[in-house]
């Protein structure tokens, strides 16, 4: 089981090769589980209806509603998603950034459901070993919804 973003860069592509190359090892089974689903997982029954988030940098988040209206992961300007989500519940990693500028408005989780943890991970694999999922070890990549800082820079570089 590796968790597949969204996330750094660097420590995705770690992960996930690290995870890959011990799958193609051992032949054991590979399982891909997005990040933020597994934050969620365990807040399902008591807060269904939250939104994760995490640091996209550029005063930018990821965000994800799960809950009875979910949307799907997008990166938005910070401002812009408080604007539209007054009174909301939120966790996730971007509140290491960001809880301090979000209105009283807005319920944040405890801290200790910020990040993900093993306990979600292995509850979101668990769903999908019970449908029959796997995933290909030579086509698991990383949940990535831009170009990093240095591929953005890269393509600004005349040729």
């Amino acid at each position: 089981i590796v968790s597949r973003g969204p996330g750094s860069y660097t420590g995705l592509r770690v992960g996930i090769m690290s995870a890959k190359m011990l799958a193609y090892a051992t032949g054991c089974t590979l399982l891909a589980i997005d990040t933020f689903a597994a934050i969620h997982q365990p807040l399902a029954k008591e807060h269904p209806d939250v939104a994760v988030i995490a640091d996209a940098q550029q005063d930018k988040i990821y965000v994800q509603r799960f809950g009875p209206a979910p949307e799907p992961l997008a990166i938005v300007p910070f401002d812009r998603w408080i604007q539209r989500n007054e009174n909301s519940v939120v966790t996730g990693p971007g509140l290491e950034s960001f809880a301090a500028r979000l209105p009283v408005s807005i319920r944040i989780l405890a801290n200790e459901t910020w990040l993900p943890q093993p306990a979600g991970l292995l509850a979101v694999a668990l769903r999908r070993i019970e449908r029959g999922e796997r995933d290909d070890i030579h086509a698991v990549e990383p949940l990535y919804l831009r170009a990093s800082s240095a591929e953005e820079k890269w393509s600004t570089i005349p040729r």
